[in-house]
């Protein structure tokens, strides 16, 4: 830890440079309504009126999460080194370009899972996110770890030298495409045509248990998650997002009386996912299991054995291939990774990370919280509706919102645009129809299997009216990044594998 003598930090600047509003966590009814970086005289007004309205009815009416408190881990949140040094970074960022791809250099490696050494020894770039260093890509000179943090050589502290992590952030400050695209096309298709592992060991790992855990998942989640009945369920959730939903879940459960406990496995399990045609041939190398498509049908799970360690296998992907989770107790991690990289040897696997699923993602179709989905996108809005239990009778936090949108039709939806032309987009594109803007991208990447830059946003009638197939289809679209307009085509669809085949195991 840092010591800082003489130097005392007073002000508004938050950690990541945004305000800190909402419920606290610790302690309901205590909202927050600060810390806004001297922005304070242009941020109240509407700040205030969305505080107001979180106050009176549980939640803002615009998408606030990015100010949202519960934005933060609880185990930073007390941290004065964290504080401390995050804090002052922001304040000596405060008036840089935001690139694209920039990670912080302050206050690193607070949270490191079972797998980061031994990534880190291959050349793992890592991104942080919510405290965990999560792999980004995979660099192809060596080790580039993140060192101690050096307050830009503020403060007689000597100034970090050769620190080859932060060159190569320095390399990503572009909005072209990036120096190594070619690394994260070849992460990319490799899983596409061969198998990747990919390491989301800082995804969330709750466990919802008590007499009323089915009532608590049946109101708390909007599909049918009761395949067989049962008092205990266990919730993989994205790792960024984690303290969000553990406040959230806790919340609901106080207020509507559930007898039920959420316990916190996250930092107690790794996980790793293992994905592509070949994963099924790696896998039944490591595993005890009949993994063919009758045994282990798709979106289910079993315990198993790998390498002599119970693990849990799910058969799930968030690419859009053929794959399985292993969620790890934390001692069983490195022997059950390196059971699957010497299986994985003849069939070419590689380890992959975050830039690669960002990119395979997107090219499936899947959604990304906070950029597809935020808190004022419904599930209909979104393409989700298939995760809503509206043929059943049962009732869910939200029903009668969904039900009434159904019934009027959908004033805004989320459409898929890709264009011809090499160019990247990030997000925030303008999108117009038939000349007219409808909307904005809300996230974009480079597709390396289909060859083309996806971008996903919503978009309106300018005539207030209801957005139908009909009124994707009939419209001439275009994007705009940085002044230049480009023809995009709209697809009601995702243009990569449309019957979802691949993840069926079914490759032709």
């Amino acid at each position: 830890m840092m010591s800082l003598s003489g130097h005392i930090f007073h002000n508004s600047f938050t950690a990541d440079h945004k305000p800190l509003m909402g419920e606290a966590p610790e302690v309901r009814g205590y909202f927050l309504g600060c810390g806004f970086n001297s922005a304070g005289m242009m941020l109240g007004g509407g700040c205030g009126r969305e505080l107001a309205h979180w106050i009176i009815h549980g939640r803002p009416e615009k998408d606030m999460y990015g100010y949202d408190i519960r934005r933060f881990h609880n185990s930073l949140t007390g941290n004065q080194c964290w504080i401390r040094e995050r804090s002052h970074e922001s304040y000596a960022k405060n008036y840089s370009v935001v690139f694209p791809f920039d990670e912080p250099l302050a206050s690193r490696n607070m949270r490191k899972d079972p797998f980061h050494q031994v990534l880190m020894e291959q050349g793992c770039v890592f991104q942080e996110r919510h405290g965990w260093e999560r792999p980004g890509w995979f660099n192809k000179d060596g080790p580039a770890p993140v060192k101690d943090y050096d307050y830009y050589g503020a403060y007689d502290i000597k100034k970090n030298v050769n620190y080859k992590y932060n060159e190569l952030l320095g390399k990503e400050y572009t909005f072209g495409f990036p120096p190594h695209h070619d690394v994260i096309k070849s992460e990319c298709l490799s899983c596409r045509h061969g198998v990747a592992v990919f390491d989301m060991s800082y995804f969330g790992k709750f466990y919802l248990t008590g007499p009323d855990a089915k009532q608590a998942a049946d109101w708390l989640f909007t599909a049918d998650v009761n395949k067989k009945p049962g008092d205990a369920y266990y919730l993989a959730i994205g790792g960024g997002v984690a303290e969000h939903n553990w406040n959230h879940i806790k919340s609901v459960l106080h207020d509507q009386g559930f007898q039920c406990q959420l316990t916190d496995q996250s930092e107690e399990m790794g996980m790793i996912s293992i994905q592509g045609p070949k994963s099924r041939e790696v896998l039944q190398e490591v595993l005890d299991a009949d993994l063919s498509n009758e045994a282990f049908p798709f979106s289910t799970h079993k315990i198993v054995n790998a390498a002599g360690h119970q693990v849990r296998a799910m058969r799930l992907s968030f690419v859009g291939e053929l794959g399985w989770e292993l969620h790890i107790p934390k001692d069983s991690c490195l022997p059950v990774y390196s059971a699957v990289m010497a299986a994985g040897a003849k069939h070419g696997i590689i380890n992959s990370g975050y830039r690669a699923i960002d990119s395979l993602s997107i090219e499936k179709g899947y959604r990304h919280w906070h950029a597809d989905l935020r808190p004022d996108d419904t599930p209909l809005e979104a393409g989700l509706g298939f995760t809503c239990k509206l043929k059943s009778s049962i009732p869910f936090q939200g029903r009668d919102r969904l039900e009434k949108q159904k019934e009027e039709g959908l004033r805004r939806r989320i459409v898929c645009f890709t264009i011809d032309e090499k160019v990247p987009m990030f997000g925030l594109e303008a999108v117009f129809r038939n000349g007219v803007p409808v909307g904005h991208l809300r996230r974009s990447e480079y597709g390396y299997f289909i060859d083309k830059t996806i971008g996903y946003g919503y978009i309106r009638n300018p005539d207030g009216g209801v957005v139908s197939a009909d009124f994707i289809k009939r419209g001439e679209f275009t994007l705009e990044r940085m002044g230049e307009t480009y023809k995009a085509k709209a697809h009601l669809k995702t243009p990569f594998d449309p019957e979802n085949k691949r993840v069926k195991g079914i490759y032709a």
